[in-house]
């Protein structure tokens, strides 16, 4: 078995951007109301016209320009999303088809807002078995389509978008992606729900406060360890983009108290499976932290799953 690393990444967000004060139109609230509570000020909104797919292959060729690869490099494909209507073509299958992939083996994962990072174990370990030389792994998401927005406490959260990264072996003994912790509490599955016929997305948002703000940074914690490396010594730590009143406080309780903490959800909104890889190339797009820098990936959410890893930036 050999190690791996993220060799390159790319994002992608539609160009129609909601205010708060937009969303104000439609619902009884407001800028400061909504900023004030979930720390947003803008989201990104996808058209009709524009598919999980779409979005999608936008970051995944972003990604692959990065690494300086041919689509035809990739033989595997990883898609997180929740958001995917149709069952068959799977995202995967479309990304591949709409970049000219050739054949390799497309498989979504809806692991909601954790997905990312369980997505990106995946790839991780196929590339480690030797079953998969390199993969692309995507977070891609249209939370605004399944969005009542009539519903104030769940419409004022939510923007579309898409994060991407080239997964590859890492030359012997390079840091590149640690190993995973995953886990879930399914009898709380409730907590966050995207069901019925259309499929609407629905919250308890306490619930989930709580939750995230005091069980999950031993976790985080537990994360650093398998890594090797202290919290303190983190560069970065880019958990999923839910709220501000859950980014702030649980990177303070797991230590990291040297890292830039992403806090992408203010421009971008929660973007589920699309928030952690979408905030990590921004990161590493505007050099907020140099190349080889360790960073905390840690999704949760849906499911009340997580998965988290150490990886090293490109």
């Amino acid at each position: 078995m050999t190690g791996t690393r993220i060799a390159a990444l790319g994002h992608y967000q539609p160009a129609k951007v909601l205010t708060n004060d937009d969303v104000a139109k439609l619902v009884d609230t407001s800028d400061e109301w909504i900023r004030s509570r979930v720390g947003i000020r803008t989201r990104h909104m996808a058209g009709p016209d524009e598919p999980v797919d779409e979005m999608a292959a936008h970051a995944a060729a972003k990604a692959l320009a990065s690494a300086g690869l041919m689509p035809t490099d990739i033989d595997l494909v990883l898609v997180a999303t929740s958001t995917a209507i149709d069952r068959s073509p799977n995202m995967a299958a479309r990304v591949a088809a709409r970049l000219g992939m050739g054949s390799p083996a497309t498989m979504d994962l809806n692991v909601v807002c954790a997905g990312f990072t369980h997505a990106l174990a995946t790839a991780d370990h196929a590339v480690r078995a030797g079953s998969a030389r390199r993969a692309l792994v995507i977070g891609a998401d249209k939370m605004t389509e399944i969005t009542d927005w009539t519903d104030r406490t769940t419409c004022v959260l939510v923007g579309d978008g898409a994060g991407a990264a080239v997964v590859e072996a890492a030359p012997d003994g390079a840091p590149g992606i640690g190993p995973v912790l995953w886990g879930s509490v399914p009898e709380m599955g409730h907590a966050v729900r995207i069901e019925g016929t259309p499929p609407r997305f629905a919250q308890e948002g306490q619930t989930v406060y709580r939750w995230a703000t005091t069980q999950l940074p031993p976790i985080a914690r537990q994360v650093c360890e398998r890594a090797g490396i202290a919290p303190e010594d983190l560069a970065a730590v880019v958990l999923h983009q839910a709220n501000l009143r859950i980014i702030e406080p649980l990177a303070r309780r797991m230590g990291a108290v040297n890292a830039v903490v992403a806090r992408d959800v203010t421009e971008s909104g929660n973007t589920s499976a699309a928030s952690i890889p979408m905030a990590l190339s921004k990161l590493v797009a505007r050099g907020d932290v140099p190349p080889g820098s360790p960073a905390l990936l840690f999704g949760f959410g849906g499911n009340l799953s997580y998965a988290g890893q150490v990886i090293y930036t490109p």
